[in-house]
């Protein structure tokens, strides 16, 4: 069994209105088609159809305040309820209190284990040096990579097909990040790569923070965008992987993007969409509420998931 985490940063669960929702104004066709002809939406919820199951988990877990990025991704990396033991949601970047929770992670596990994990993001020249300066703080996710002992991919992973750009297509690095050269990638394409990535490991992690910033930015212009782009992806990467490769995982730390009348974070639930065998999604969406159960539910699917008929 290999689980591939498709991991959207800032994604909710709200009502299917075109005016703030932008996952109720942008077309995409192919999730449709895997949640029954629905958006991502709150009234899609719950769905399990041929190769899909949607369902809505909690990323409040108990806790004042609205949820925040380093507790909510550390939550999901670790299956701690974080916040419950610090007493508040914290980000964007973990504070001493939440790095002291990321040193024993799902990424940790499975590389002691002896088995493969990856973060399948490439990061360009600025982002090392940042972090080597010290102007720039890992966040929750390349922290439990890193902490586990695993290299994060670099540009020159990116240019030898070893990694993915966080935008997927690579028009970032193009454009924002001075590589005129990079390979430059459609939708599609992308997700092909991925599945194919995806495929050498037996945990594999993609994190796509851009949803994140245009829910702060209020941007429903850049939201639609990205999920129009993301649905190209999705239609690519289910060319490249089957069921008999494991099981999908898609869902997030907290909602942001689905509601754009703020800039705030928002306390709606936010979405766990699986996409595998009937077998292993059922498995794997068992009596799951909240973001503490993602992380047990991975180990338990990657170390006693083999016999699970895909």
């Amino acid at each position: 069994m290999k689980i591939l985490f498709l991991f959207l940063d800032g994604i909710g669960l709200s009502q299917p209105n075109p005016e703030i929702n932008p996952f109720a104004k942008a077309k995409m066709p192919f999730l449709n088609s895997l949640l029954g002809g629905k958006s991502l939406t709150v009234d899609a919820v719950p769905y399990i159809g041929e190769s899909a199951s949607l369902l809505a988990i909690d990323a409040n877990l108990g806790v004042s305040g609205l949820p925040q990025s380093a507790t909510g991704q550390g939550v999901l990396i670790t299956g701690i309820n974080i916040p419950q033991k610090l007493g508040y949601h914290y980000g964007p970047k973990p504070n001493p209190e939440v790095a002291e929770y990321l040193n024993d992670t799902v990424f940790s596990r499975v590389t002691q284990a002896v088995k493969k994990a990856a973060l399948l993001n490439a990061y360009p020249p600025r982002y090392f040096e940042g972090i080597e300066s010290g102007k720039r703080n890992y966040s929750s996710i390349p922290m439990g990579v890193t902490n586990a002992g695993l290299p994060l991919f670099t540009h020159e992973d990116y240019f030898a097909g070893r990694a993915l750009s966080a935008d997927f297509t690579g028009a970032g690095w193009k454009e924002f990040l001075g590589f005129p050269e990079a390979p430059l990638f459609t939708p599609k394409v992308a997700g092909n790569k991925l599945g194919e990535l995806a495929k050498q490991y037996d945990f594999s992690f993609f994190e796509y923070w851009a949803s994140d910033y245009a829910g702060h930015k209020q941007d429903m212009e850049s939201a639609v965008n990205q999920l129009e782009t993301f649905d190209g992806v999705l239609q690519g990467l289910l060319e490249t992987w089957s069921n008999e490769d494991g099981l999908i995982l898609l869902t997030s730390d907290h909602g942001n993007m689905e509601d754009l009348s703020t800039r705030k974070h928002t306390a709606a639930q936010v979405p766990c969409l699986l996409i595998g065998s009937s077998e292993a999604r059922s498995a794997f969406s068992a009596d799951l509420n909240d973001l503490t159960g993602i992380a047990p539910r991975i180990m338990q699917m990657l170390f006693d998931g083999d016999h699970i008929n895909k």
